[in-house]
């Protein structure tokens, strides 16, 4: 894997620093030691800013996602990524945007490749409804403990962000894709719960075009919102709208406290989920797994 197109393609953008690996364990742990290894080359100069630095890996053996859950994928068929984005210029209130502007971008590039079928489902997950996948079983209930319930679509990615405090590089965000592009088959483990985005559009698609296009979003059209603490999000909030499964939906979220079950009715500005239960009362949920209900036949 040497993406050689995508350097050139980035060079004028925050993200000119893209690395590869063949393999890695997860590519969220190593860019902290990446990160902290920058900051200490940048603390030798006068004026030490650390740069953003993206991570790509062909394989990973110990990706992961929300709540600790543990997924493998075939080498060479994903897009495995970190991106280790400095948090200077960007305030506290909209850090917790950052899923929600990678979310928006992987839906910009996605949209470039032709597949209109991407949609995010809040929190952090990319899905595609069941009728996007040609031939596909219908999803149904999974019976891994490591997956909740899949109803009428299929996980195609999932985003996981964390914020460090790394030595020598301050505040950092660490954004980590993994994105299921070019799967030969579904694993039987995962049938009627994830697909590929070859399996949407029936054709294999270009990972590396798809990276550029996803950090070109990120950089030029959803980053510059948040580095502009006056500036007008009702566009990123009307577009996360039109591009998700959840809001609209009946939804059951499970919470460490128990359960809520109720309408997604939108998403509060700092991108925490407002459900409207069977009573009316309006709940904020900031942490949560979401269960879609299966339409009504």
């Amino acid at each position: 894997m040497s993406f050689l197109r995508a350097k050139p393609a980035l060079n004028k953008t925050r993200f000119a620093d893209v690395r590869t690996v063949t393999q890695t364990g997860s590519t969220n742990a190593d860019m902290k030691l990446l990160l902290s290894s920058a900051g200490s080359v940048e603390t030798r100069k006068e004026s030490p800013q650390v740069s953003p630095i993206v991570l790509l890996a062909d394989h990973q053996t110990a990706g992961r996602g929300r709540l600790d859950r543990t997924w493998q994928a075939p080498p060479g068929t994903s897009l495995l990524m970190t991106i280790g984005l400095p948090l200077v210029g960007i305030s506290g209130e909209y850090q917790t945007l950052l899923t929600t502007c990678l979310a928006l971008s992987v839906t910009d590039a996605t949209q470039k490749l032709g597949l209109e079928q991407v949609r995010i489902k809040w929190p952090n997950d990319l899905v595609c409804d069941a009728g996007a996948v040609s031939g596909a079983e219908e999803p149904t209930e999974a019976t891994s403990r490591d997956e909740e319930p899949r109803f009428g679509y299929f996980k195609l990615g999932g985003i996981l962000a964390e914020l460090h405090q790394i030595p020598g590089a301050g505040s950092c965000a660490l954004l980590g894709l993994g994105l299921n592009v070019n799967w030969p088959e579904v694993p039987t483990e995962l049938s009627g719960i994830a697909s590929s985005l070859n399996k949407v559009v029936g054709h294999e698609i270009d990972r590396e075009e798809l990276l550029i296009q996803i950090l070109l979003a990120l950089d030029a059209r959803w980053l510059p919102m948040l580095e502009e603490p006056a500036g007008d999000l009702s566009v990123m909030f009307d577009t996360y709208r039109s591009r998700s499964a959840t809001i609209g939906s009946r939804v059951r979220v499970v919470l460490p406290q128990g359960e809520l079950v109720g309408t997604a009715a939108d998403i509060a500005a700092d991108g925490a989920l407002l459900l409207r239960d069977d009573s009316g009362v309006e709940h904020v949920v900031t942490v949560g797994d979401v269960v879609h209900a299966r339409p009504a036949s």
